[in-house]
């Protein structure tokens, strides 16, 4: 595996967010005009943070959840926009991509490095 590429579950966690962001961008913006990603600008500003913020996490290949965290590195207004995301997405997920929400929910359950 090549060094500057991202090692499978972060790019899983990375395809997760994404998914998640685009139902609830289509589910609650449809009215919104979409740029290329199919999202409208408030969703794509989230998903492009979103995944600044996995880029640069502390933990790297290690890191939990984001909700498994002991450094919650995202803004709090930030923070709260993805929380609303996932509330939608997430039992959602559950019909539309199964596969991706049990290893998300699989995922859930790792420890930070160096908490257990």
């Amino acid at each position: 595996m090549s060094s500057d590429r991202p090692p499978r579950r972060l790019e899983r966690e990375e395809r997760t967010i994404a998914v998640m962001v685009g139902m609830y961008c289509r589910d609650h913006h449809a009215e919104v005009e979409r740029g290329e990603d199919g999202l409208c600008p408030d969703c794509a500003a989230l998903l492009a943070y979103a995944g600044q913020r996995l880029e640069q996490c502390r933990y790297g290949h290690e890191k939990p959840t984001c909700v498994q965290c002991p450094t919650h590195c995202y803004r709090p207004e930030m923070r709260e926009r993805v929380r609303v995301v996932m509330r939608y997405s997430g039992p959602r997920m559950l019909r539309a991509h199964p596969v991706l929400a049990a290893r998300h929910l699989i995922d859930g359950r790792r420890k930070a490095p160096g908490e257990g």
